[in-house]
């Protein structure tokens, strides 16, 4: 009998425990999930980025062309990893420490991404910070 009050007890322990860390884990995913990822630096004014285009390779993904402007020709202009979410995907201009040992002409960077596997999308947007610079139709895939 007292083995058996025994085990009830330290079950019902357990489970009271189970329950609080449960409700302790839920609270912290919901925290995590409610944060919204901070915007990436712009390093370009709205009249630094000029001749957006989208359009479709012979596989059928988005590539996306503009230029951008640097004076100072250590570094260069390009886009950042493209994010994908349905059928819009949003790409953004940043720099990086120039690799080409050239400058561009008239310090106007073309810059182009390819954004791989997104046959489906259908809108892009080209960021920059927090504002959207461009907003692109992509055509449909021939």
């Amino acid at each position: 009998m007292r083995r058996s009050i025994l085990l009830l007890s330290v079950a019902a322990l357990a489970a009271c425990g189970q329950s609080n860390d449960q409700a302790t884990n839920e609270a912290a995913a919901n925290a995590a999930a409610a944060q919204k990822p901070k915007p990436a630096y712009c390093f370009f004014q709205s009249s630094e980025m000029k001749g957006w285009k989208a359009s479709r390779d012979k596989h059928g993904d988005v590539v996306v062309k503009g230029s951008a402007y640097r004076e100072d020709s250590r570094y260069q202009a390009l886009f950042a990893p493209a994010k994908v979410s349905g059928t819009t995907a949003e790409v953004s201009p940043t720099i990086q420490q120039n690799e080409t040992g050239f400058g561009a002409p008239d310090n106007w960077w073309p810059i182009t991404t390819t954004i791989p596997n997104s046959a489906t999308v259908t809108e892009v947007k080209v960021t920059c910070g927090a504002d959207v610079v461009a907003e692109l139709a992509v055509p449909a895939k021939k």
